[in-house]
């Protein structure tokens, strides 16, 4: 795992853990439903960084026999994962309890003043580490949009904990205007209510997370700028008069396969062919370090080839 994201994980952690044990405090005092439905958020959430952090571990085996590529898509697997529990463990769970809280409404009678200052509290403690997630990734996405950051992000960690952190700070303050509207009116609806609308926040923030680690798993080609760089880079090899086509295929989040057929000059001798072939594993390792795996084909172009040289469509849309 790259630095920035391991450090946005061991934030969020540290964050989250705290926070699960003060909400789950206040739930005992006051039996309030948003705050039940917050601490389970939380300590869901907490789970899922020591998932991510898992992944990452497991990612770095050495490749063997059965596979033989490595274990790279690993932190892929354990961020669908995170994905499920978001829905289930905290999504699902909240909007069951406060289905049951709206049917059965039961104002806060006692501690009333533990869930608003619990929440104050979560907020401050889940802004830093917003902050922190922010930070790390603003110095990867350069001046590129927040959605398309999120969207086109191979590596999954810090994409994952900015949505996390983002659903976690919309339903405190969800559930914080639940638990003020219930105490004010003395209406426990009102409680029922904000837990209600944390799970379905964290329910389509699942959803959304699931449909980009799927497509991460089922394979996902580097990014038009990494394509382009890597075409660039081949074209400009003495020996190679053209690209005939390209593919590319993330094996993990720094670890790209590069397949591609090269058109050399009829008539080029073994030796000048390899020497070619060579040279440009050598450009693009060094112009694209994440291109570990690189295959190429030398071939002499004709008419009949169709060149495939262009990057891969816009990523807008891609998941």
């Amino acid at each position: 795992m790259a630095g920035g994201g391991n450090k946005a994980v061991v934030a969020a952690l540290l964050a989250n853990t705290g926070i699960a044990v003060t909400k789950f405090a206040a739930w005992g005092l006051t039996q309030s439903a948003s705050m039940l439905a917050e601490a389970i958020h939380s300590l869901a959430d907490a789970g899922n960084q020591v998932l991510l952090l898992v992944g990452a571990k497991r990612a770095k085996r050495e490749a063997d026999e059965l596979h033989q590529f490595g274990f790279g898509r690993e932190r892929y697997v354990y961020s669908f994962i995170v994905a499920i529990v978001l829905f289930s463990v905290g999504g699902l769970f909240a909007l069951y309890e406060g289905y049951h809280k709206v049917h059965e409404p039961h104002a806060i009678e006692h501690w009333k003043w533990v869930p608003v200052a619990v929440l104050v509290a979560a907020i401050a403690m889940e802004s830093l580490s917003f902050r922190t997630a922010i930070v790390e990734a603003n110095k990867l996405r350069g001046s590129v949009g927040w959605t398309r950051f999120v969207r086109n992000a191979r590596a999954p960690e810090l994409p994952v904990i900015l949505l996390e952190d983002f659903a976690a700070l919309t339903g405190l303050v969800l559930a914080l205007i639940g638990v003020v509207l219930t105490l004010a009116t003395g209406n426990g609806v009102f409680d029922g209510l904000g837990s209600m609308a944390i799970g379905a926040l964290l329910v389509c923030v699942a959803i959304f997370l699931a449909i980009e680690m799927k497509s991460l798993l089922l394979g996902e080609s580097a990014t038009r700028e990494v394509q382009s760089h890597i075409v660039t880079t081949i074209e400009s090899v003495p020996g190679v008069q053209r690209l005939i086509h390209i593919k590319t295929l993330h094996l993990g989040p720094e670890e790209l396969l590069v397949a591609a057929k090269l058109a050399v000059a009829p008539g080029t001798d073994a030796a000048t062919i390899a020497a070619t072939i060579d040279a440009t594993e050598r450009a693009i390792r060094a112009a694209e370090p994440m291109a570990q795996q690189i295959y190429l084909e030398p071939d002499i172009y004709t008419e009949n080839h169709t060149p495939d040289r262009r990057p891969a469509a816009p990523e807008a849309p891609a998941h």
